[in-house]
């Protein structure tokens, strides 16, 4: 008997895939699982629910998914890669150190404020007492790939000159606190209901670079020994 949220077509042929290695069939599991984890969040939501969603079979979630936590985790990774993509091409594009900082400052205050991101990062804290595993996986998955990529970024720029940053870690945690400075943690909290606007985005960038440049500017290089 098929299964009451059995697929709604069949692959195409020649277009066969071993099992769970359809990038076209994961990602449609992973569009239901957003949909069912924004309207219900993450407790509510049920791997019934999240086929329903998806259009597929429980037992084709399962050979893609373990669990709703591993779900969760690989909307994260996804979303992750995306704007990894785009940090990635602002720090290598054209333009001065400081043009370079403020196009990333910009994407990063975009992104920390979006609908989606807050949403994940509610139902994350949310559960994290009790799911330590979630929120390490979460962190990993998101921030932590930042920073590192950032880290290494701003170690380039040291060696190069035209920065000072004798703890790249702490800096790039520095960078990524003041281009959410003010605007994230309102929305985190409910304060702000809505997305600030590209202005105040572009303001907490432009002041995040001002200040970052401030403290870990070329000019704090110790003069070289004689």
């Amino acid at each position: 008997m098929m299964d009451e949220c059995a697929p709604k077509c069949q692959m195409p042929q020649g277009r066969r895939h071993a099992a769970g290695e359809d990038p076209e069939k994961r990602s449609q599991i992973l569009n239901g699982a957003w949909k069912i984890f924004a309207q219900q969040g993450f407790d509510a939501a049920s791997m019934n629910n999240i086929c329903k969603a998806a259009g597929v079979s429980k037992g084709t979630i399962y050979v893609y998914f373990s669990d709703k936590q591993e779900l969760l985790v690989a909307l994260v990774t996804e979303r992750r890669q995306k704007f990894l993509q785009e940090i990635t091409s602002l720090l290598a594009s054209h333009g001065s150190t400081q043009d370079r900082l403020l196009a990333t400052a910009l994407a990063l205050g975009r992104l920390m404020t979006s609908d989606d991101v807050v949403r994940v990062q509610r139902m994350v804290i949310a559960v994290a007492e009790r799911m330590p595993d979630l929120g390490r996986q979460f962190y990993d998955a998101g921030a932590q790939h930042f920073l590192g990529l950032m880290s290494n970024w701003l170690c380039a720029e040291t060696q190069a000159g035209r920065l000072w940053t004798p703890d790249p870690v702490i800096a790039a945690q520095h960078f990524a606190e003041l281009a959410s400075a003010g605007i994230w943690r309102r929305r985190l909290f409910g304060h702000a209901l809505d997305a600030p606007t590209h202005d105040a985005i572009d303001h907490v960038a432009q002041e995040a670079v001002r200040v970052f440049i401030a403290a870990y500017g070329p000019h704090h290089r110790p003069p070289a020994p004689r």
